[in-house]
Protein backbone atom coordinates (compact mmCIF):
# COMPACT_ATOMS: atom_id res chain seq x y z
CA UNK A 1 0.00 0.00 0.00
CA UNK A 2 1.20 3.87 -0.06
CA UNK A 3 2.13 5.54 2.71
CA UNK A 4 -0.80 7.89 3.63
CA UNK A 5 -1.06 9.50 6.47
CA UNK A 6 -3.32 12.29 6.97
CA UNK A 7 -6.78 12.81 8.13
CA UNK A 8 -9.71 10.68 6.70
CA UNK A 9 -13.12 12.00 5.31
CA UNK A 10 -15.25 11.61 7.94
CA UNK A 11 -12.90 14.32 9.78
CA UNK A 12 -12.76 16.34 7.39
CA UNK A 13 -16.84 16.66 7.55
CA UNK A 14 -16.32 17.13 10.56
CA UNK A 15 -13.75 20.43 10.94
CA UNK A 16 -15.45 23.59 11.29
CA UNK A 17 -15.16 25.16 8.15
CA UNK A 18 -17.60 22.50 6.79
CA UNK A 19 -20.35 22.61 9.25
CA UNK A 20 -22.77 23.80 6.04
CA UNK A 21 -21.54 21.07 3.77
CA UNK A 22 -22.66 17.80 3.36
CA UNK A 23 -21.81 14.00 1.90
CA UNK A 24 -24.08 13.37 -1.02
CA UNK A 25 -22.82 9.98 -2.37
CA UNK A 26 -19.76 7.44 -1.52
CA UNK A 27 -20.89 7.47 1.94
CA UNK A 28 -18.93 4.12 2.35
CA UNK A 29 -15.65 6.18 1.16
CA UNK A 30 -15.35 8.03 4.50
CA UNK A 31 -12.40 6.17 5.83
CA UNK A 32 -9.98 7.23 3.01
CA UNK A 33 -7.10 9.14 4.06
CA UNK A 34 -6.52 12.91 2.55
CA UNK A 35 -3.17 13.43 2.25
CA UNK A 36 -3.60 16.54 0.25
CA UNK A 37 -5.99 19.13 -0.94
CA UNK A 38 -6.55 20.45 -4.32
CA UNK A 39 -8.59 22.62 -6.73
CA UNK A 40 -9.61 22.20 -9.77
CA UNK A 41 -10.19 24.59 -12.32
CA UNK A 42 -10.70 22.62 -15.64
CA UNK A 43 -10.69 18.63 -16.13
CA UNK A 44 -7.21 18.92 -17.63
CA UNK A 45 -6.03 18.89 -13.94
CA UNK A 46 -6.50 15.33 -13.31
CA UNK A 47 -3.48 14.90 -14.98
CA UNK A 48 -1.20 16.14 -12.29
CA UNK A 49 -3.16 15.09 -9.20
CA UNK A 50 -2.12 12.51 -6.43
CA UNK A 51 -2.87 9.59 -4.49
CA UNK A 52 -4.70 10.69 -1.47
CA UNK A 53 -6.05 14.26 -2.64
CA UNK A 54 -9.30 16.04 -2.07
CA UNK A 55 -10.28 17.80 -5.30
CA UNK A 56 -12.35 21.14 -4.30
CA UNK A 57 -14.03 22.13 -7.77
CA UNK A 58 -17.17 24.13 -8.45
CA UNK A 59 -20.36 22.47 -11.06
CA UNK A 60 -19.62 26.13 -12.87
CA UNK A 61 -17.95 23.95 -15.88
CA UNK A 62 -20.22 21.08 -15.80
CA UNK A 63 -22.39 21.09 -18.72
CA UNK A 64 -26.01 20.70 -16.69
CA UNK A 65 -27.52 17.69 -19.38
CA UNK A 66 -24.26 16.18 -20.03
CA UNK A 67 -24.77 13.02 -17.05
CA UNK A 68 -22.36 11.30 -19.34
CA UNK A 69 -19.51 13.54 -18.55
CA UNK A 70 -19.96 14.29 -14.99
CA UNK A 71 -19.95 10.33 -14.79
CA UNK A 72 -16.59 10.26 -16.46
CA UNK A 73 -15.14 12.84 -14.19
CA UNK A 74 -16.19 10.48 -10.78
CA UNK A 75 -14.78 7.55 -12.25
CA UNK A 76 -11.56 9.36 -13.55
CA UNK A 77 -11.72 10.40 -9.61
CA UNK A 78 -11.74 7.38 -8.76
CA UNK A 79 -9.18 5.72 -10.77
CA UNK A 80 -6.87 8.29 -10.19
CA UNK A 81 -6.93 7.12 -6.42
CA UNK A 82 -8.18 10.26 -4.73
CA UNK A 83 -9.90 10.23 -1.27
CA UNK A 84 -12.85 12.27 -2.70
CA UNK A 85 -14.43 15.03 -4.20
CA UNK A 86 -16.67 18.50 -2.50
CA UNK A 87 -18.59 19.70 -5.36
CA UNK A 88 -19.99 23.36 -4.84
CA UNK A 89 -23.49 22.37 -7.02
CA UNK A 90 -25.08 25.42 -6.15
CA UNK A 91 -25.87 28.02 -7.59
CA UNK A 92 -24.66 26.44 -11.22
CA UNK A 93 -26.66 23.20 -10.53
CA UNK A 94 -29.92 22.85 -8.64
CA UNK A 95 -28.59 19.33 -7.83
CA UNK A 96 -26.36 16.55 -9.06
CA UNK A 97 -28.29 13.75 -11.12
CA UNK A 98 -29.32 10.69 -9.10
CA UNK A 99 -26.92 8.85 -11.95
CA UNK A 100 -23.94 10.58 -11.00
CA UNK A 101 -24.81 9.51 -6.90
CA UNK A 102 -25.16 6.25 -8.00
CA UNK A 103 -21.64 5.90 -9.79
CA UNK A 104 -20.22 7.20 -6.70
CA UNK A 105 -22.20 5.10 -4.38
CA UNK A 106 -20.74 2.01 -6.35
CA UNK A 107 -17.24 3.27 -6.21
CA UNK A 108 -17.59 3.94 -2.33
CA UNK A 109 -15.98 7.11 -3.40
CA UNK A 110 -16.95 10.64 -1.80
CA UNK A 111 -18.89 13.22 -3.06
CA UNK A 112 -19.08 16.19 -1.08
CA UNK A 113 -22.13 19.10 -1.78
CA UNK A 114 -19.66 22.28 -0.43
CA UNK A 115 -21.77 25.36 0.98
CA UNK A 116 -21.80 28.00 -1.69
CA UNK A 117 -20.79 30.35 0.35
CA UNK A 118 -17.27 28.88 1.55
CA UNK A 119 -14.71 29.68 -0.01
CA UNK A 120 -11.98 27.13 -1.22
CA UNK A 121 -8.90 28.75 1.26
CA UNK A 122 -11.71 28.59 4.34
CA UNK A 123 -11.34 24.85 3.59
CA UNK A 124 -7.95 23.86 2.40
CA UNK A 125 -6.22 25.65 5.50
CA UNK A 126 -7.58 23.82 8.22
CA UNK A 127 -7.68 20.65 6.36
CA UNK A 128 -3.68 21.13 5.45
CA UNK A 129 -3.27 22.37 8.97
CA UNK A 130 -4.69 19.19 10.14
CA UNK A 131 -3.28 16.97 8.11
CA UNK A 132 0.52 18.67 9.24
CA UNK A 133 -0.55 18.36 12.82
CA UNK A 134 -1.76 14.69 12.61
CA UNK A 135 1.39 14.21 10.35
CA UNK A 136 3.80 15.64 13.64
CA UNK A 137 2.00 13.79 16.00
CA UNK A 138 2.59 10.61 14.13
CA UNK A 139 6.11 10.93 13.46
CA UNK A 140 6.33 11.65 17.35
CA UNK A 141 4.75 8.43 18.09
CA UNK A 142 7.19 6.97 15.31
CA UNK A 143 10.13 8.10 17.32
CA UNK A 144 8.48 6.75 20.74
CA UNK A 145 8.23 3.70 19.05
CA UNK A 146 11.59 3.61 17.40
CA UNK A 147 13.40 4.29 20.78
CA UNK A 148 11.63 1.94 22.53
CA UNK A 149 12.58 -0.85 19.93
CA UNK A 150 16.29 0.21 20.70
CA UNK A 151 15.99 -0.49 24.15
CA UNK A 152 14.51 -3.70 23.78
CA UNK A 153 17.35 -4.30 21.77
CA UNK A 154 20.03 -3.03 23.65
CA UNK A 155 19.10 -4.67 26.84
CA UNK A 156 19.06 -7.95 24.47
CA UNK A 157 15.54 -8.56 24.68
CA UNK A 158 13.99 -11.24 22.27
CA UNK A 159 11.84 -10.91 18.94
CA UNK A 160 8.28 -11.49 21.55
CA UNK A 161 9.06 -7.82 23.65
CA UNK A 162 9.28 -6.60 19.95
CA UNK A 163 5.93 -8.43 18.62
CA UNK A 164 4.90 -6.94 21.98
CA UNK A 165 5.65 -3.12 21.35
CA UNK A 166 4.03 -3.66 17.53
CA UNK A 167 0.82 -5.26 18.83
CA UNK A 168 0.68 -2.32 21.38
CA UNK A 169 0.80 0.75 18.57
CA UNK A 170 -1.10 -0.95 15.65
CA UNK A 171 -4.28 -2.01 18.31
CA UNK A 172 -4.76 -5.53 16.03
CA UNK A 173 -3.75 -8.66 16.34
CA UNK A 174 0.01 -9.43 15.40
CA UNK A 175 1.87 -12.67 14.33
CA UNK A 176 5.44 -12.68 13.30
CA UNK A 177 7.03 -15.72 12.05
CA UNK A 178 11.18 -16.06 12.45
CA UNK A 179 13.26 -18.84 10.88
CA UNK A 180 12.92 -22.55 9.52
CA UNK A 181 11.69 -24.46 11.26
CA UNK A 182 9.28 -21.70 11.10
CA UNK A 183 8.81 -20.00 15.07
CA UNK A 184 5.64 -18.20 16.05
CA UNK A 185 5.43 -15.12 18.24
CA UNK A 186 2.03 -14.39 18.43
CA UNK A 187 -0.11 -11.57 20.10
CA UNK A 188 -3.89 -12.25 19.74
CA UNK A 189 -5.03 -11.11 23.18
CA UNK A 190 -7.47 -8.44 22.01
CA UNK A 191 -9.70 -11.33 20.07
CA UNK A 192 -11.70 -14.27 20.77
CA UNK A 193 -10.32 -18.08 21.48
CA UNK A 194 -11.65 -19.16 18.07
CA UNK A 195 -10.79 -16.31 16.03
CA UNK A 196 -7.15 -16.70 17.27
CA UNK A 197 -7.14 -20.05 15.69
CA UNK A 198 -8.72 -19.07 12.25
CA UNK A 199 -6.12 -15.68 12.42
CA UNK A 200 -2.88 -18.00 13.47
CA UNK A 201 -4.25 -20.68 10.27
CA UNK A 202 -4.61 -18.01 7.75
CA UNK A 203 -0.94 -16.89 8.94
CA UNK A 204 0.28 -20.33 8.00
CA UNK A 205 -1.38 -20.65 5.28
CA UNK A 206 0.59 -17.66 3.36
CA UNK A 207 3.35 -19.92 3.80
CA UNK A 208 1.17 -22.88 1.97
CA UNK A 209 0.49 -21.02 -1.18
CA UNK A 210 2.60 -19.92 -4.08
CA UNK A 211 6.30 -20.22 -2.61
CA UNK A 212 6.60 -16.68 -5.03
CA UNK A 213 4.49 -15.14 -2.58
CA UNK A 214 6.06 -15.64 0.36
CA UNK A 215 9.36 -15.41 -1.33
CA UNK A 216 8.67 -11.82 -2.75
CA UNK A 217 10.68 -8.85 -0.84
CA UNK A 218 7.71 -6.36 -0.55
CA UNK A 219 4.72 -6.16 1.28
CA UNK A 220 1.71 -8.33 0.72
CA UNK A 221 -1.93 -6.36 1.45
CA UNK A 222 -4.73 -7.58 0.77
CA UNK A 223 -8.45 -8.87 2.35
CA UNK A 224 -8.83 -12.16 3.74
CA UNK A 225 -11.91 -13.59 4.72
CA UNK A 226 -11.87 -14.79 7.98
CA UNK A 227 -14.82 -16.28 9.85
CA UNK A 228 -17.27 -15.01 6.90
CA UNK A 229 -15.86 -11.53 8.10
CA UNK A 230 -13.50 -9.72 5.49
CA UNK A 231 -10.65 -8.08 7.50
CA UNK A 232 -7.46 -6.31 5.89
CA UNK A 233 -4.05 -8.13 6.14
CA UNK A 234 -0.49 -6.59 6.29
CA UNK A 235 2.33 -8.90 5.85
CA UNK A 236 5.85 -7.31 6.26
CA UNK A 237 9.10 -9.53 5.22
CA UNK A 238 11.81 -9.79 7.55
CA UNK A 239 14.61 -9.54 5.01
CA UNK A 240 18.19 -10.12 6.33
CA UNK A 241 21.40 -10.36 3.80
CA UNK A 242 18.93 -9.56 0.90
CA UNK A 243 17.43 -13.19 1.69
CA UNK A 244 13.52 -13.46 3.57
CA UNK A 245 13.83 -14.83 7.10
CA UNK A 246 10.33 -14.18 7.97
CA UNK A 247 7.49 -11.99 7.86
CA UNK A 248 5.28 -9.37 10.27
CA UNK A 249 1.43 -10.33 9.92
CA UNK A 250 -1.48 -7.73 11.44
CA UNK A 251 -4.86 -7.98 10.57
CA UNK A 252 -7.52 -5.25 10.82
CA UNK A 253 -9.78 -7.01 13.53
CA UNK A 254 -10.43 -4.16 16.10
CA UNK A 255 -9.43 -1.25 14.01
CA UNK A 256 -8.69 -0.31 10.45
CA UNK A 257 -5.15 -0.24 9.39
CA UNK A 258 -3.31 2.60 7.78
CA UNK A 259 -0.56 4.26 6.51
CA UNK A 260 0.72 5.29 10.56
CA UNK A 261 0.46 0.64 11.15
CA UNK A 262 2.85 0.33 7.80
CA UNK A 263 5.09 2.41 9.30
CA UNK A 264 5.28 0.53 12.43
CA UNK A 265 5.58 -2.54 10.49
CA UNK A 266 8.54 -1.30 8.68
CA UNK A 267 10.50 0.09 12.13
CA UNK A 268 9.57 -3.29 13.27
CA UNK A 269 10.93 -5.35 10.40
CA UNK A 270 13.90 -3.60 9.94
CA UNK A 271 14.69 -3.88 14.21
CA UNK A 272 13.86 -7.74 14.00
CA UNK A 273 16.77 -8.33 11.01
CA UNK A 274 19.17 -6.66 13.26
CA UNK A 275 18.29 -8.90 15.88
CA UNK A 276 18.65 -11.68 13.51
CA UNK A 277 21.63 -10.25 11.65
CA UNK A 278 23.58 -10.64 15.43
CA UNK A 279 22.29 -13.76 15.35
CA UNK A 280 23.63 -15.21 12.20
CA UNK A 281 27.14 -13.31 12.77
CA UNK A 282 27.58 -15.10 15.96
CA UNK A 283 26.41 -18.65 14.65
CA UNK A 284 29.08 -17.56 11.54
CA UNK A 285 31.72 -17.44 13.95
CA UNK A 286 30.96 -20.57 15.98
CA UNK A 287 31.03 -22.21 12.55
CA UNK A 288 33.84 -20.71 11.29
CA UNK A 289 35.67 -22.12 14.40
CA UNK A 290 34.38 -25.01 14.70
CA UNK A 291 34.83 -25.81 10.83
CA UNK A 292 38.58 -24.82 11.34
CA UNK A 293 38.70 -27.38 14.10
CA UNK A 294 37.16 -30.24 12.01
CA UNK A 295 39.76 -29.48 8.95
CA UNK A 296 42.42 -29.91 11.63
CA UNK A 297 41.01 -33.30 12.87
CA UNK A 298 40.52 -34.65 9.55
CA UNK A 299 44.15 -33.75 8.46
CA UNK A 300 46.35 -36.38 7.73
CA UNK A 301 49.29 -33.99 8.91
CA UNK A 302 50.11 -35.13 12.82
CA UNK A 303 50.75 -31.91 13.97
CA UNK A 304 47.75 -30.24 12.45
CA UNK A 305 45.55 -33.41 13.87
CA UNK A 306 47.18 -33.76 17.73
CA UNK A 307 46.78 -29.54 17.72
CA UNK A 308 43.10 -30.42 17.18
CA UNK A 309 42.82 -33.34 19.55
CA UNK A 310 44.28 -31.50 22.53
CA UNK A 311 41.18 -28.91 21.69
CA UNK A 312 38.55 -31.43 21.36
CA UNK A 313 37.43 -30.60 25.21
CA UNK A 314 36.33 -27.27 23.96
CA UNK A 315 33.33 -28.85 22.03
CA UNK A 316 32.69 -31.48 24.21
CA UNK A 317 34.37 -33.93 22.30
CA UNK A 318 36.15 -36.94 24.35
CA UNK A 319 39.10 -38.92 23.21
CA UNK A 320 37.90 -42.41 23.95
CA UNK A 321 34.68 -42.63 23.22
CA UNK A 322 33.36 -44.14 20.06
CA UNK A 323 32.25 -41.63 16.86
CA UNK A 324 30.80 -42.06 13.52
CA UNK A 325 30.89 -39.03 10.72
CA UNK A 326 27.57 -38.19 8.59
CA UNK A 327 27.51 -35.93 5.99
CA UNK A 328 24.38 -34.69 4.41
CA UNK A 329 24.85 -33.00 0.81
CA UNK A 330 22.64 -31.34 -0.47
CA UNK A 331 22.31 -30.06 -4.51
CA UNK A 332 19.66 -28.29 -6.57
CA UNK A 333 17.71 -30.50 -8.81
CA UNK A 334 16.85 -27.31 -11.25
CA UNK A 335 20.96 -26.39 -11.38
CA UNK A 336 19.43 -22.84 -11.17
CA UNK A 337 19.58 -22.39 -7.64
CA UNK A 338 23.03 -22.95 -7.13
CA UNK A 339 23.41 -19.54 -5.75
CA UNK A 340 21.13 -20.29 -2.97
CA UNK A 341 22.78 -23.18 -1.79
CA UNK A 342 24.89 -21.76 1.32
CA UNK A 343 21.79 -20.22 2.08
CA UNK A 344 19.72 -23.34 2.47
CA UNK A 345 22.38 -25.28 4.53
CA UNK A 346 22.21 -22.59 7.15
CA UNK A 347 19.06 -22.58 7.46
CA UNK A 348 18.64 -26.66 7.26
CA UNK A 349 21.70 -26.69 9.90
CA UNK A 350 19.71 -24.44 12.37
CA UNK A 351 16.33 -26.75 11.62
CA UNK A 352 18.76 -29.58 12.91
CA UNK A 353 20.39 -27.56 15.59
CA UNK A 354 16.61 -27.06 16.85
CA UNK A 355 15.87 -31.02 16.79
CA UNK A 356 19.03 -31.82 18.28
CA UNK A 357 18.20 -29.24 21.61
CA UNK A 358 15.63 -31.35 22.80
CA UNK A 359 17.20 -34.91 22.10
CA UNK A 360 19.31 -37.40 23.82
CA UNK A 361 21.98 -37.31 20.60
CA UNK A 362 25.66 -35.55 21.44
CA UNK A 363 26.36 -34.09 18.11
CA UNK A 364 29.05 -32.07 16.57
CA UNK A 365 27.85 -30.48 13.80
CA UNK A 366 29.58 -27.84 11.17
CA UNK A 367 28.19 -26.69 8.11
CA UNK A 368 29.46 -25.65 4.76
CA UNK A 369 28.46 -24.18 1.60
CA UNK A 370 26.78 -27.57 0.37
CA UNK A 371 27.14 -30.09 3.07
CA UNK A 372 26.39 -30.90 6.29
CA UNK A 373 29.01 -32.40 8.76
CA UNK A 374 27.92 -34.60 11.92
CA UNK A 375 29.78 -36.53 14.22
CA UNK A 376 27.80 -38.34 16.26
CA UNK A 377 28.64 -39.66 19.77
CA UNK A 378 28.11 -43.12 20.31
CA UNK A 379 29.73 -43.70 23.87
CA UNK A 380 26.76 -46.06 24.72
CA UNK A 381 28.37 -49.45 23.11
CA UNK A 382 25.16 -51.35 23.81
CA UNK A 383 22.99 -49.12 21.96
CA UNK A 384 25.09 -47.71 19.83
CA UNK A 385 23.11 -49.34 16.80
CA UNK A 386 20.40 -48.39 17.63
CA UNK A 387 21.17 -44.64 18.71
CA UNK A 388 22.86 -44.33 15.28
CA UNK A 389 19.59 -45.93 13.54
CA UNK A 390 17.70 -43.38 14.94
CA UNK A 391 19.22 -40.56 14.56
CA UNK A 392 19.74 -41.32 10.74
CA UNK A 393 16.44 -41.94 10.91
CA UNK A 394 15.34 -39.06 12.21
CA UNK A 395 17.68 -36.75 9.85
CA UNK A 396 16.48 -38.25 6.84
CA UNK A 397 12.92 -37.62 7.79
CA UNK A 398 13.87 -33.69 8.56
CA UNK A 399 15.52 -33.60 5.04
CA UNK A 400 12.67 -34.58 3.44
CA UNK A 401 10.47 -32.21 4.89
CA UNK A 402 12.94 -29.51 4.59
CA UNK A 403 13.70 -30.14 0.94
CA UNK A 404 11.19 -29.61 -1.51
CA UNK A 405 13.65 -27.69 -4.16
CA UNK A 406 16.79 -29.61 -3.32
CA UNK A 407 18.12 -32.88 -3.33
CA UNK A 408 20.22 -34.73 -1.10
CA UNK A 409 22.15 -37.34 -0.19
CA UNK A 410 23.18 -38.87 3.59
CA UNK A 411 26.65 -40.79 3.84
CA UNK A 412 27.33 -42.79 6.87
CA UNK A 413 30.63 -44.28 7.75
CA UNK A 414 31.73 -46.85 9.81
CA UNK A 415 31.48 -46.45 14.06
CA UNK A 416 35.31 -46.31 15.53
CA UNK A 417 36.52 -46.17 18.89
CA UNK A 418 38.34 -42.85 19.56
CA UNK A 419 38.33 -39.68 18.42
CA UNK A 420 41.92 -39.98 16.53
CA UNK A 421 40.11 -42.70 13.94
CA UNK A 422 37.14 -39.78 12.70
CA UNK A 423 38.94 -39.21 9.72
CA UNK A 424 37.93 -43.17 8.72
CA UNK A 425 34.42 -42.42 9.43
CA UNK A 426 34.59 -39.10 7.21
CA UNK A 427 36.09 -40.87 4.31
CA UNK A 428 33.74 -43.52 4.47
CA UNK A 429 30.38 -41.33 4.55
CA UNK A 430 32.09 -39.71 1.28
CA UNK A 431 32.21 -43.03 -0.56
CA UNK A 432 28.66 -43.70 0.84
CA UNK A 433 27.66 -40.51 -0.58
CA UNK A 434 29.49 -41.32 -4.11
CA UNK A 435 27.91 -45.33 -4.41
CA UNK A 436 24.80 -43.91 -2.59
CA UNK A 437 24.07 -41.91 -5.66
CA UNK A 438 24.99 -44.38 -7.82
CA UNK A 439 22.95 -47.17 -6.39
CA UNK A 440 20.24 -44.61 -6.33
CA UNK A 441 18.06 -46.93 -4.19
CA UNK A 442 17.57 -44.20 -0.82
CA UNK A 443 18.63 -40.93 0.37
CA UNK A 444 20.35 -42.13 3.18
CA UNK A 445 23.56 -44.66 3.02
CA UNK A 446 25.85 -46.96 5.20
CA UNK A 447 28.97 -47.34 3.99
CA UNK A 448 28.81 -50.91 6.30
CA UNK A 449 25.57 -51.89 3.85
CA UNK A 450 27.79 -51.36 0.67
CA UNK A 451 28.77 -54.89 0.22
CA UNK A 452 31.33 -55.11 -2.51
CA UNK A 453 31.05 -51.61 -3.43
CA UNK A 454 33.42 -51.00 0.05
CA UNK A 455 36.05 -52.65 -2.26
CA UNK A 456 35.11 -51.64 -5.62
CA UNK A 457 34.71 -47.78 -4.81
CA UNK A 458 38.36 -47.62 -4.13
CA UNK A 459 40.26 -44.85 -5.95
CA UNK A 460 43.53 -47.11 -6.08
CA UNK A 461 41.55 -49.96 -7.58
CA UNK A 462 40.51 -47.75 -10.49
CA UNK A 463 43.09 -48.54 -13.56
CA UNK A 464 42.08 -52.13 -12.92
CA UNK A 465 38.20 -51.75 -13.20
CA UNK A 466 38.38 -50.20 -16.10
CA UNK A 467 40.65 -52.58 -17.63
CA UNK A 468 38.42 -55.33 -16.75
CA UNK A 469 35.15 -53.88 -17.45
CA UNK A 470 36.84 -53.39 -20.58
CA UNK A 471 36.99 -57.07 -21.07
CA UNK A 472 33.72 -58.47 -20.08
CA UNK A 473 30.53 -55.82 -21.12
CA UNK A 474 32.11 -53.06 -22.54
CA UNK A 475 31.46 -55.03 -25.88
CA UNK A 476 27.81 -55.59 -24.59
CA UNK A 477 27.71 -51.72 -24.37
CA UNK A 478 29.08 -50.92 -27.90
CA UNK A 479 26.43 -53.29 -29.16
CA UNK A 480 23.38 -51.81 -27.48
CA UNK A 481 24.45 -48.18 -28.82
CA UNK A 482 25.04 -49.63 -32.32
CA UNK A 483 22.23 -51.91 -32.51
CA UNK A 484 19.71 -49.77 -30.25
CA UNK A 485 19.16 -53.40 -28.43
CA UNK A 486 18.30 -53.74 -24.58
CA UNK A 487 21.11 -56.49 -23.91
CA UNK A 488 22.76 -54.24 -20.93
CA UNK A 489 19.54 -54.04 -19.28
CA UNK A 490 17.83 -58.02 -19.49
CA UNK A 491 21.20 -58.58 -18.30
CA UNK A 492 20.71 -56.41 -15.13
CA UNK A 493 17.06 -57.92 -14.84
CA UNK A 494 18.57 -61.43 -15.50
CA UNK A 495 20.60 -60.98 -11.90
CA UNK A 496 17.74 -58.95 -10.30
CA UNK A 497 15.40 -62.21 -10.67
CA UNK A 498 18.51 -64.76 -9.98
CA UNK A 499 18.31 -66.34 -13.83
CA UNK A 500 14.42 -67.00 -13.92
CA UNK A 501 13.66 -66.82 -17.77
CA UNK A 502 9.71 -66.12 -17.29
CA UNK A 503 10.26 -63.24 -14.52
CA UNK A 504 12.60 -61.51 -16.99
CA UNK A 505 10.05 -61.62 -19.99
CA UNK A 506 7.32 -60.38 -17.62
CA UNK A 507 9.39 -57.19 -16.22
CA UNK A 508 10.70 -56.30 -19.66
CA UNK A 509 7.42 -57.15 -21.57
CA UNK A 510 9.31 -59.26 -24.05
CA UNK A 511 8.61 -62.75 -25.32
CA UNK A 512 9.89 -65.43 -23.95
CA UNK A 513 11.98 -66.64 -26.57
CA UNK A 514 13.38 -63.03 -27.35
CA UNK A 515 14.74 -63.50 -24.01
CA UNK A 516 16.52 -66.53 -24.99
CA UNK A 517 17.63 -65.19 -27.90
CA UNK A 518 18.87 -62.71 -25.65
CA UNK A 519 20.99 -64.47 -23.10
CA UNK A 520 22.36 -66.49 -25.72
CA UNK A 521 23.79 -63.24 -27.92
CA UNK A 522 24.96 -62.19 -24.28
CA UNK A 523 27.46 -64.96 -24.25
CA UNK A 524 28.18 -64.82 -27.14
CA UNK A 525 28.98 -61.14 -27.48
CA UNK A 526 31.17 -61.55 -24.10
CA UNK A 527 32.60 -65.34 -24.73
CA UNK A 528 31.17 -65.73 -21.00
CA UNK A 529 28.70 -68.76 -19.90
CA UNK A 530 25.62 -67.69 -17.48
CA UNK A 531 25.74 -71.53 -16.40
CA UNK A 532 29.23 -71.05 -14.60
CA UNK A 533 29.80 -69.49 -11.20
CA UNK A 534 32.86 -67.81 -12.18
CA UNK A 535 31.49 -65.99 -15.38
CA UNK A 536 28.42 -65.17 -13.60
CA UNK A 537 30.16 -63.36 -10.95
CA UNK A 538 32.45 -61.79 -13.38
CA UNK A 539 29.37 -60.40 -15.41
CA UNK A 540 27.74 -59.17 -12.07
CA UNK A 541 30.60 -57.52 -10.77
CA UNK A 542 31.35 -56.28 -14.15
CA UNK A 543 27.81 -54.08 -13.86
CA UNK A 544 28.72 -52.65 -10.39
CA UNK A 545 31.49 -51.59 -12.12
CA UNK A 546 29.97 -49.99 -14.83
CA UNK A 547 27.95 -48.03 -12.39
CA UNK A 548 30.85 -46.88 -10.67
CA UNK A 549 32.50 -45.85 -13.62
CA UNK A 550 29.71 -43.58 -15.34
Amino acid sequence: MDRQNGIIIDEVLKLECMKHSKLIAGFKGTSNTVTKVNIMADPDILNWVDKGELLLTTAYSFEKDNKELQKSLIKQCYQKGLAGIGIKISPYLDSLSSEVKDVANKLNFPIIDIYYATPFSDIMTPIFKEIFNRQTSLLQRLEKIHEDLMQVVLEGGQIKEIGQIIYKNVRNPVAICVGTPHEWFLNFDNVQDHTKEALHKNAQEFYKSDIRQWNEKKLHEKSELIQQKYLKRMVMPIIVKNNIYGHIFSWSACTPLGGFDLSVLETSSTTIALEILKQLSIREIENKYKSEFLDELLSLDKSRKQNALNKANNFNLKLDSSYVMIIARIEDKNKERLEFLEEVTNSLSSEIESFLYNSPYEVFMVNKIDSIHLILNLNNEYKCEKILKDFASNLNKLMIKRNKFYDFQIGIGRVYKGLSKIHKSYYDSIKAIEIGRILGESKITYFDNLGIYKILCQDVLKTELEEFYNTTIYPLVQYDLKRGTELIKTLEVYFQYNGNLRKISEELFTHYNTILYRIQRIQEITNLDLNSQKDRLNLDVALKIKKILN
